[in-house]
């Protein structure tokens, strides 16, 4: 029996976690029709999201601005080849009215070709330059698809939600079936990422995290493996980039502009950059914040919704540096140390990942 099936932390993360997907599972019958289609698809697609940007810094120690418009470059391809010339009307993008289950496919492997390209431009950057590197691709998607009219401009392209595959079906009229396409994929993006990681790929990106320079004289190619993690990114911020046009039904350049980089960025910190749960739970904080929150009006500093915001980031980051999750770390170190259960667990980034790669 492995050491992780006799941590009772471990156990009782297990037993929240299935009590949290039957609960998901559940939902259409346990929640309404408004935390259905936009607090829970939200948090499932844009948790996504966050768990591309939060896997390339837990496990590669690289921190991408790039991942929303990833997100955004995967929605703007299917948008560009599934919407059709509407006679009489004022269309956008390339219009090439293509099948959806190949512009779905396409769009996809794209998008994940794209981010190889990036991945291996920005392989060899370090810290601050391989994170202003990244936020030069987000300024460029940004700007290329504003200002080229041909792929939409700065009008959305719209009504691409009336193009799904087949299998997909309708998603206007029946809003549950994309929230259960949306759950499936989290939890297959979960699964496979805490695989990922456990695999020699991910022993060796992890390796690389903590001292590229002894990887690399191990015999190890320090920026092919950095490559194919943002590679394995944008595949996942791809996904995400689907499930957002087929929720909001339009793709404008504002979906991946300089704040929603920032809102994704502000999602990962919130929830803990150091674990990959924390990007579910830092999408549907930040999400109930901006549904519920940002009419609130605070005394002096008033109600803006940037301001509620940043003042609750604020406070968890001064309390927790590892976000959310790192507020459960040490209250279940505090728990222990009172029952005399053992040495507080690790808070640093790299003793908490490595403690996840090296169990199984």
């Amino acid at each position: 029996m492995s050491s992780l099936a006799l941590d009772p932390k471990v156990a009782v993360e297990r037993v929240v976690g299935v009590g949290v997907l039957v609960l998901l599972a559940a939902g259409p019958a346990v929640f309404n029709d408004y935390w259905i289609s936009t607090i829970l698809t939200q948090t499932l697609f844009f948790g996504i999201a966050a768990s591309s940007l939060v896997f390339l810094y837990a496990y590669g120690g690289m921190i991408s601005l790039a991942q929303t418009a990833l997100m955004g470059i995967s929605a703007y391809l299917l948008g560009n080849m599934v919407t059709q010339r509407v006679p009489g009307g004022e269309t956008k993008g390339l219009t090439l009215g293509w099948d959806p289950t190949l512009a779905l496919v396409l769009a996809i492997v794209i998008t994940t070709l794209i981010g190889l390209v990036f991945g291996a431009v920005a392989s060899r950057s370090l810290g601050i330059y391989f994170l202003m590197l990244t936020l030069t691709y987000a300024v460029i998607a940004n700007y290329f698809f504003g200002q080229v009219t041909q792929f939409g401009g700065f009008s959305p392209i719209a009504g691409i939600n009336q193009y799904t595959p087949g299998f997909v079906g309708d998603l206007i009229d029946h809003p549950d079936k994309l929230y259960y396409i949306a759950l499936g994929t989290a939890l297959c993006v979960y699964v496979v990422t805490r695989y990922l990681a456990r695999t020699p790929f991910g022993l060796s990106l992890q390796g690389i995290r903590d001292d590229p320079v002894r990887m690399t004289s191990l015999g190890y190619t320090v920026p092919l493996h950095r490559t194919l993690a943002f590679g394995y990114a944008a595949f996942v911020a791809s996904l995400a980039g689907i499930l957002l046009v087929w929720w909001d039904g339009q793709i404008a350049p504002g979906n991946i502009g300089i704040g929603a980089t920032i809102e994704l960025l502000v999602m990962c910190v919130i929830g803990g950059l150091a674990r990959i749960e924390g990007a579910w739970l830092g999408a549907f904080a930040f999400i109930v914040i901006n549904n519920y929150v940002r009419d609130v009006e605070l005394p002096v500093v008033g109600g803006s919704f940037n301001t509620i915001i940043g003042l609750i980031f604020l406070v968890i980051v001064l309390v927790s540096p590892d976000g959310l999750m790192g507020i459960w770390d040490r209250l279940w170190g505090a728990i222990r140390r009172g029952g005399g259960g053992g040495r507080p667990e690790p808070a640093a980034v790299g003793a908490s990942t490595a403690r996840e790669a090296g169990s199984s």
